[in-house]
């Protein structure tokens, strides 16, 4: 039996516990995540973390009430120990019209590929040497004075998902990162500045010579500012600034900031809300 075959049974066996204890329908993930840094700072190694999880929720729905409960232990004993405690939370929770799970005919029958998971776990000494190339690159930028490191990252985690409507699905996703810092100047002209790169596959990082030159050039680039005059003038944002712009909208759009009307866009269903002159390309 595979992994995650034996964390569909986990799950189902769960959710029969739950309804078996009084709830009316119920829902259980379980969540396993790894990750990895390391860093280097003025060409010695300054950091080396690694750690591993597993989380199992069970949402119980008694009538039109809800509640949550989690843990790590997934032992028989603790297993019923955490369905009679959300059976029992569940009964006494004010009552939310709104709660409850999709119908059967509107679960998803087609779920797609999204290709976001590297099987690759690298290995610590191969990201020191990314985190080292970096910063070595980012140091020899001229004018750069001193180094607040470089960092090299990886993660990983897994979800599987199952509900007593029928469903039951899992997906895994992985992270790739690597980034520098670097000083640039002297006495109380110092100015700081960094660059980074993140991926889903490790190939696709931006090269780690490049990230650390890309670093120390913004940091020297900050050196002796000068103001500009007041005026209206166009306006191109950094990349690291852009990003959040569409950051501001996607937290506007989601499902719950939307229910609980607290976004400004909580009435625009169908209406056109940027200019037409405004692409978004995903």
């Amino acid at each position: 039996m595979s992994k995650v075959d034996s964390k569909r049974e986990l799950l189902g066996n769960l959710l029969d516990r739950a309804k078996a204890a009084g709830a009316d329908s119920a829902d259980a993930l379980f969540v396993e995540s790894i990750s990895l840094s390391v860093a280097r700072r003025l060409g010695n190694p300054e950091n080396l973390e690694r750690s591993e999880s597993a989380d199992l929720g069970l949402r119980a729905f008694v009538g039109k009430r809800q509640a949550i409960v989690s843990s790590s232990d997934t032992s028989d004993h603790a297993l019923d120990e955490l369905v009679t405690r959300v059976v029992a939370m569940a009964k006494s929770v004010p009552e939310d019209p709104y709660c409850g799970l999709a119908d059967p005919n509107q679960l998803a029958k087609d779920i797609p590929d999204l290709d976001m998971c590297d099987d690759l776990e690298p290995d610590a000494n191969i990201m020191e040497g990314w985190a080292q190339e970096a910063e070595d690159a980012a140091r020899a930028v001229e004018g750069v004075s001193n180094s607040e490191g470089a960092e090299a990252g990886w993660g990983k985690y897994s979800v599987v998902l199952a509900s007593t409507n029928g469903f039951s699905q899992s997906y895994s996703r992985s992270g790739f990162s690597l980034s520098a810092s670097v000083l640039a100047g002297a006495g109380t002209e110092m100015e700081r500045d960094y660059d980074y790169s993140s991926a889903v596959y490790a190939s696709d990082l931006t090269a780690p010579k490049e990230i650390g030159r890309s670093a120390g050039e913004k940091a020297v680039r900050r050196l002796n500012p000068r103001k500009v005059k007041t005026g209206q003038v166009p306006v191109v944002y950094d990349p690291r600034v852009s990003r959040s712009i569409i950051g501001h909208l996607a937290g506007a759009v989601s499902g719950t900031a939307v229910a609980r009307g607290t976004t400004f866009l909580k009435d625009s269903l169908e209406k056109e809300i940027f200019p037409a002159s405004v692409n978004i390309i995903d």
